[in-house]
């Protein structure tokens, strides 16, 4: 049987999606000014990993998170609560990668994704592997282990297919709760469905540069978020009410994310950094390495001897994009 969402295009829905189309094009309009546009990532990467943990009751404060990810030491949290953060940094890196190749989503990286969140730190059941216990998640009762392998072919089969007709913004809400209806693993679905959601809008185009996250939203009113996801249900299965909610909650994140553009842009000036692909390529691989990149590692990556690595660089270190920790023979080179 096929997966079907059912929901109206609201006149309250029709409003929150034309201020996030104007919100959206107001945003990548103003990213051409690409000196800052890492460090917006870097804020952004950050305070995705804070939020969607700390919904789910992670102690570590926003400042503690971005000190565990340029790897300071934290010693007053327990290691379960750090290596949750560090999980999601992973599980994060890993679906921007697979986001980018635009291919068809499996369950084997369903599960892929699912065992980089979730290794280490599962009460009950397997990282990676769906569940073969019934759970319940307060009122709800999910659906029996024998079910959920077909449920969750079903969903990749909309989400592969189908889901195309509409836009990102309501097929990766639509994605969210689908999943977090079907809870395929015994632990750690919340994280998994809400970065779903994610690589969605990174799949379809809507967040090119990867610069905001919805999680602090939920995060703000977890009594509401948690309502709303138990209110499609209630309501016999229509989606409206999630996807007014959800987009909501897009909206409120892109106007916040529009004046941290405007502060950056700000700071930076009138001054515009015009990259060459080989520093963008440069920039993406640092972002996937906040421990950074020794020189050897720049030239094997880049295919470039020595020298054109240091071409590369130097317009990225004065213009203040890269930075180098350590001696120029023996250092490292990290995102600002």
């Amino acid at each position: 049987m096929a997966f079907t969402p059912r929901f109206i295009v609201s006149a309250r829905l029709l409003r929150e999606l034309e201020v996030i189309a104007d919100l959206r094009a107001r945003i990548a309009a103003a990213t051409v000014l690409v000196a800052w546009i890492p460090r917006l990532q870097k804020d952004s990467r950050q305070r995705s990993a804070h939020a969607s943990t700390a919904i789910e009751g992670n102690p570590l404060t926003l400042d503690e998170v971005r000190a565990l990810e340029a790897g300071r030491p934290l010693s007053v949290h327990p290691e379960r609560a750090k290596r949750e953060v560090l999980n999601y940094f992973a599980g994060l890196r890993w679906m921007e990668k697979r986001a980018r190749q635009k291919k068809s989503a499996t369950h084997e990286d369903i599960l892929r994704l699912h065992g980089l969140l979730a290794g280490g730190i599962m009460d009950q059941g397997e990282a990676g592997r769906y569940r073969t216990i019934a759970v319940r998640v307060g009122p709800h009762l999910p659906p029996p282990p024998d079910a959920v392998s077909g449920l969750m072919r079903e969903l990749l089969d909309w989400w592969n297919g189908p889901s195309a007709v509409w836009p990102p913004v309501l097929t990766s809400a639509i994605l969210h709760h689908r999943f977090e209806e079907i809870h395929p693993f015994a632990d750690g679905n919340e994280r998994a469905g809400r970065l779903l959601a994610l690589w969605e809008l990174y799949r379809r185009g809507f967040d090119t540069h990867h610069v905001f996250s919805i999680d602090e939203f939920y995060l703000e009113n977890r009594p509401r978020y948690y309502a709303s996801l138990a209110a499609v249900p209630a309501a016999g299965g229509d989606l409206t009410g999630w996807l007014e909610y959800t987009t909501e909650g897009l909206r409120v994140t892109l106007e916040r994310v529009w004046l941290r553009v405007q502060q950056f842009a700000a700071k930076a000036g009138l001054k515009k950094t015009v990259l060459r692909p080989s520093q963008e390529r440069l920039l993406h691989l640092l972002r996937d390495r906040p421990e950074g990149l020794v020189p050897a590692e720049i030239w094997t990556a880049l295919d470039v001897t020595k020298q054109g690595a240091a071409y590369i660089l130097a317009p990225l270190l004065k213009a203040r994009l890269v930075k180098r920790v350590g001696t120029r023979k023996n250092g490292r080179y990290l995102l600002v």
